[in-house]
């Protein structure tokens, strides 16, 4: 079976999602194909740190009646080390605040808003394969979830797939040169029935290791503790995990940190990535797909959210005016934010964690840099800056 649309969409992720949301207030058809369920896609759990800038364009879109009732806006962190917290104040640095606000719930929203308006979302989707993407009318040939082999022609297709997709390596070779990091440790990351042990973040940086202490809602508690990138989940039951945090909390101004039920935990390794170009003949790269971020800087979907603004304001003038120039730009207008933010990320990670391998010289300049980031207004102002969200690039 065959059909026809002007974008063609891979991945129901914040990024796809997202793209199908700006290009149907446009007026531009497209079409969103998952492999996973839809209810696979609502359940996954990831980052819930929104930027100012990601929470005014859903704001814009129409997206945020949910995220007004239920977010919780943070006017800045906590940073933990040598036992007492440092509080940096975005509000007062910036005159700007960030919102938790779960990935998944994002994306609920955004589903919602397709299916209300009527645009196409395919679930569960098989063996999704694209073609002519150096042609005026690239494909995308897949099996549906009743197993029916179908074609979609488009005009452009937007590679929204995440780091393991077929979107990237769609690219032919030798196009693409990629940039990465690998870091030597990983977070293991709970999602527990537990009030949070402050109304903010706080980032700890111990000797014992790194830990965040986060939340989804006022009930329950995402926290991470810095471990092993080869850690094996099955040596760390729950009594471990509530010692562990204990201490690395610990120290004179300590909240406290009330114990409940483990809902989730899994093992996160931290890692830095980008690829360049984004954009090939008629597939465009977006999100995950085209970098990874290490979560210390709360950066992976604020840089999805980045990419598809951009992406949709540039398929928005080459439809309505026939201007291609922004499309051309695309992946030089995404690319200057997408290293800044990779930047940020790199330095808090590298600010924040214990590197065990590290002399006890190189131990104490890194102490020496969180005294002075948290007793510096300029040095705050900076972090501030960076983690409620640079502006974003115009094309």
């Amino acid at each position: 079976m065959k059909a026809r649309t002007q974008v063609g969409i891979i991945g129901a992720g914040p990024a796809g999602l997202m793209l199908c949301h700006l290009l149907r207030l446009r007026g531009i058809d497209c079409v969103v194909l998952e492999a996973r369920s839809r209810r696979y896609v609502e359940e996954r759990v990831r980052a819930g740190v929104l930027e100012h800038g990601v929470v005014e364009t859903l704001r814009e879109a129409g997206l945020a009646d949910r995220l007004e009732r239920e977010g919780l806006r943070h006017a800045g962190i906590a940073i933990r080390f040598n036992e007492r917290s440092h509080r940096i104040d975005f509000t007062e640095l910036t005159g700007k605040a960030v919102t938790v606000y779960g990935q998944q719930e994002v994306v609920k929203d955004l589903i919602a808003a397709a299916l209300a308006a009527g645009t196409p979302i395919e679930f569960d989707v098989m063996d999704v394969a694209m073609h002519g993407i150096d042609g005026k009318s690239p494909t995308l040939r897949y099996r549906d979830a009743k197993d029916t082999v179908r074609e979609l022609t488009c005009d452009y297709i937007a590679g929204c797939d995440g780091f393991h997709g077929i979107s990237r390596p769609g690219f032919p070779a030798g196009v693409i040169r990629t940039f990465e990091r690998d870091y030597p440790f990983a977070w293991l990351g709970i999602l527990a029935q537990s009030p949070p042990p402050s109304h903010e973040l706080i980032y700890v940086h111990h000797d014992r290791g790194f830990a965040l202490f986060s939340m989804r809602t006022p009930q329950i508690t995402r926290m991470y503790l810095q471990c092993a990138p080869d850690e094996d989940i099955a040596n760390w039951p729950d009594e471990r995990i509530w010692t562990e945090l204990r201490r690395r909390l610990e120290g004179d101004d300590a909240p406290a940190l009330e114990v409940g039920p483990i809902l989730q935990k899994g093992i996160t390794p931290m890692r830095s990535f980008v690829a360049e170009p984004m954009r090939h003949g008629r597939l465009f790269l977006a999100g995950d797909a085209a970098h990874i971020v290490p979560p210390t800087g709360a950066k992976g979907m604020n840089l999805a959210i980045a990419d598809v603004r951009v992406l949709a304001k540039a398929l928005d003038a080459l439809y309505k005016q026939g201007d291609a120039a922004q499309l051309d730009r695309y992946s030089d207008t995404c690319l200057r934010r997408v290293w800044k933010a990779e930047r940020f990320s790199w330095w808090m990670t590298s600010l924040l964690h214990r590197f065990h391998a590290q002399s006890p010289f190189d131990y104490r300049v890194q102490v020496a840099d969180l005294d002075y980031l948290t007793g510096s207004r300029a040095a705050s102002t900076a972090l501030a800056e960076n983690y409620v969200g640079l502006p974003f690039e115009e094309t």
